[in-house]
């Protein structure tokens, strides 16, 4: 089953399940076009910490990574030394991976480096000629787990320095930030978001809060995932 029918009268993708912060996430994050570099940032590493767990699991203690990670400012996560990850490995409030948390600070660094010659978000959107795709999916078997394009933007992504971002993270970090528009046709956020699509300008800032994406899009789950 791809999409479900809610007491509230619309009909959504599936892989939300009934979880008011899931369904939340769904209708107002995951697949709107994403244009500010920090956020995409933030989704970046968010979907790192993910790997080999559940999108929800991330996605229940966003805030606190966000405070635990000041805002996902790589200015400030490329400073963090000892002190700061033994902090992190403290706190209960995040996935505590030192390896991830390591991760976090390479990449932010990659950031930086990247944002001398070039916006992050133009970086990533120029992979996707700087418009969401949208595609037409109708059921789960249909939704790929990674692209061509994921798989590019991927291997310029680990080339720059970044951590965890295979192309099946990237692929799921697309759906998410509305590079692909993955939402089901039967969804009543797919002819939303294809509305906020066309209208979003390049470079332009983003059109919903923070973005934050499902784990690997896996099949099992809706492919969407995030």
């Amino acid at each position: 089953m791809s999409t479900i029918a809610h007491e509230d009268g619309r009909t959504r993708c599936s892989w939300p399940g009934t979880d008011p912060l899931y369904v939340t996430y769904h209708d107002t994050d995951w697949g709107v076009p994403e244009r500010d570099s920090r956020a995409l940032f933030e989704k970046l590493l968010l979907d790192g910490f993910q790997a080999g767990l559940s999108w929800i699991t991330i996605l229940r203690k966003r805030d606190n990574f966000r405070r635990a990670f000041d805002n996902f400012e790589p200015q400030r996560i490329v400073r963090y030394g000892d002190a700061k990850i033994a902090s992190l490995m403290a706190d209960a409030g995040i996935v505590r991976n030192r390896a991830k948390i390591e991760a976090s600070i390479v990449s932010a660094r990659a950031y930086l480096e990247i944002s001398k010659t070039q916006d992050f978000s133009s970086f990533l959107w120029d992979f996707v000629d700087g418009k969401p795709v949208q595609n037409a999916w109708r059921e789960r078997g249909e939704v790929p787990v990674e692209t061509e394009v994921s798989r590019r933007m991927s291997k310029a992504l680990a080339e720059k320095g970044f951590k965890f971002c295979g192309p099946t993270i990237v692929y799921a970090f697309m759906q998410a930030v509305g590079m692909v528009n993955d939402h089901f046709v039967g969804c009543c956020r797919h002819a939303e978001c294809a509305a906020l699509a066309s209208s979003a300008k390049i470079g332009s800032a983003k059109v919903s809060l923070n973005k934050a994406s499902p784990t690997k899009a896996s099949r099992s789950k809706a492919k969407a995932s995030r």
